[in-house]
């Protein structure tokens, strides 16, 4: 061993990730973490591929949630002042898709536009052709060329770009067009976790999806293993309250459990 470090070039997509994060811990976010039992969902999906029929397992948790937050939009409200809530009723999902850019696994975030209005199938149709484009090193958002002044963010010193941020989230149209208003983030799919993940988000709604697990369940009388979704949900308790951030969340639990959504 010479003792000589080794310098890397950190992406320019990462650079976001370091502000996203400092922003992140200013918000009021609750931390709620949860299991869902997708036994009977994870069964009518493979009998949905085995018919044909292109669906994913992170196309079909978008649509739930989308469907959920649509009965609950005020769950994904933007705080527009101190007495007013912005709400928006087209669910826009930004998540994040690895892609390799100079040999390197890269985060890059992509936005489904109006998921609540699109089925499983054009979901996951989004989600594969994101991964399968080409992207350059300059590429900073799936499916949108950058424009001069979002280069230029990244060649700011932190202190300026953390300053943009807390700007751009005073403007919530301005937000919820340039990042929607749901975040979905997964590594739960890139490995497997025995356990749960707090993200960082300056979204309103975040969704840290975990590891599809088999665990032990008393169902009835009985114990029977199940397969069990751990995740994590970050809820801006600024714009909603702890009883109707419960109904929103028993919401989202029968749209999970039930796969009525497919």
């Amino acid at each position: 061993m010479t003792g000589h470090p080794v310098y890397q070039n950190i992406p320019s997509s990462r650079i976001a990730t370091f502000d996203v994060y400092s922003i992140g811990l200013t918000r009021h976010h609750v931390s709620a973490l949860l299991e869902f039992d997708v036994t009977g969902t994870r069964m009518k999906l493979r009998e949905m591929k085995r018919s044909g029929r292109k669906v994913s397992f992170s196309g079909w948790i978008i649509r739930a949630i989308s469907k959920a937050v649509e009965l609950h939009p005020e769950a994904a409200a933007y705080l527009g002042s101190r007495k007013k809530l912005v709400i928006f009723r087209d669910i826009n999902v930004s998540m994040i898709v690895e892609k390799e850019v100079d040999g390197k696994k890269v985060p890059i975030p992509m936005i489904i536009e109006k998921a609540n209005e699109k089925g499983i199938e054009e979901i996951t149709r989004e989600i594969e052709v994101a991964k399968d484009k080409a992207l350059t090193k300059n590429d900073i958002v799936l499916n949108e060329k950058p424009k001069f002044y979002e280069r230029l963010y990244y060649r700011l010193p932190g202190a300026f770009r953390r300053r943009i941020w807390r700007i751009l989230l005073r403007y919530p149209k301005i937000a919820y067009k340039k990042m929607g208003n749901v975040v979905v983030t997964s590594p739960g799919m890139m490995g497997t976790i025995k356990g749960w993940f707090i993200h960082k988000t300056v979204h309103p709604l975040s969704f840290g999806i975990g590891s599809v697990l088999k665990k032990p369940v008393v169902i009835g009388d009985e114990v029977k293993v199940r397969e069990i979704l751990n995740m994590t949900i970050l809820i801006d308790h600024d714009v909603i309250d702890g009883a109707p951030m419960v109904r929103f969340l028993n919401d989202l639990t029968r749209f999970i459990e039930s796969g009525s959504e497919l």
